[in-house]
């Protein structure tokens, strides 16, 4: 008598197709970018439950907020009139420096560095693998966003901008394993590649020669370098300069500024010309080892 319903594939080759096609859509999205706009779509549709997921938090800072004692508001108000004078009487300074800054350029024929514009975002949530550093944003491509935009705080820099979606953007922090920024060293301009460690309070500076001049203390500031990042900005400090005996490279590490386990706020920066970035998981990569040992002055 024969069956009424046949016998499909084995388990065994439906299992072997399923790692097949996989892969396949794994190495076509890496390479080709083939599910670039697949991705801004489902990104699109689950920013509503990101957004919910995150309305419990919003809610609990606005009760804590409005509980607030009539002496604590009176306490941080002064403490902030305080803050602006003290802001004020640098702005002073600041808009000196500037122009004096602008005719000596000038004088000389370099190029004037005009102000970017800026937007502020809100974090919406962290990301919770833990060997993934990445951070999701309540700005996405309504607001101008794009892939590779550089993020900062008031600290410092903290990432730059890997997907973007609708309303929402993901953004990768410096300190992701497979980040690197380029840096100079502000003391001698010494310039490096401040390569993500996994830690988020650690960065290293790799493949640098063992006699590099690079100090406990130095200040690292981003390079321009790349077109990513505006010359100038703070990233972080040495916290440690050595030379292991055995190894053809100095053993240098960086503290970020920021601190990256405490983000609420951030600012997204908008460059003349955006670098041409493309859209995959890697995001900013270190140079090559060759040009990282060769940096110089």
């Amino acid at each position: 008598m024969k069956p009424i319903f046949g016998r499909g594939p084995s388990l065994q080759l439906r299992l072997f197709l399923a790692v097949i096609i996989s892969i396949a859509a794994i190495v076509a999205d890496s390479r080709f970018g083939v599910f670039t706009h697949v991705r801004v779509y489902l990104s699109s549709l689950v920013s509503p439950l990101q957004y919910m997921a995150n309305a419990p938090g919003t809610l609990l800072d606005t009760m804590s907020t409005q509980v607030q004692t009539r002496a604590d508001l009176i306490e941080q108000i002064k403490q902030q009139e305080q803050q602006l004078f003290t802001l004020r009487s640098r702005l002073l300074k600041m808009d000196h420096l500037e122009h004096e800054n602008q005719r000596l350029r000038e004088l000389l024929g370099s190029p004037v560095h005009k102000d970017s514009r800026k937007m502020v975002a809100e974090l919406l949530s962290v990301d919770s693998d833990p060997f993934s550093h990445q951070v999701l944003i309540n700005k996405g491509a309504l607001d101008g966003v794009y892939n590779g935009q550089a993020v900062i705080n008031d600290q410092g820099v903290i990432g730059q901008v890997l997907h973007v979606g609708s309303t929402t953007s993901r953004v990768l922090l410096i300190t992701d394993s497979s980040h690197g920024i380029p840096v100079r060293v502000l003391r001698n301009d010494l310039r490096a590649i401040a390569s993500g460690s996994g830690e988020l309070d650690k960065l290293e500076l790799r493949n640098l020669p063992r006699n590099t001049d690079v100090q406990v203390g130095d200040l690292l500031v981003t390079s321009g370098l790349g077109g990513r990042f505006p010359e100038g900005y703070p990233v972080a400090t040495v916290t440690r300069s050595d030379y292991v005996e055995g190894k053809p490279f100095a053993q240098v590490e960086a503290k970020p500024l920021v601190e990256l386990d405490r983000l609420r706020y951030l600012l997204l920066l908008w460059t003349d010309k955006k670098p041409d970035v493309r859209d995959d998981e890697e995001g900013e990569r270190a140079a090559p080892a060759a040009s990282a040992a060769g940096a110089t002055r």
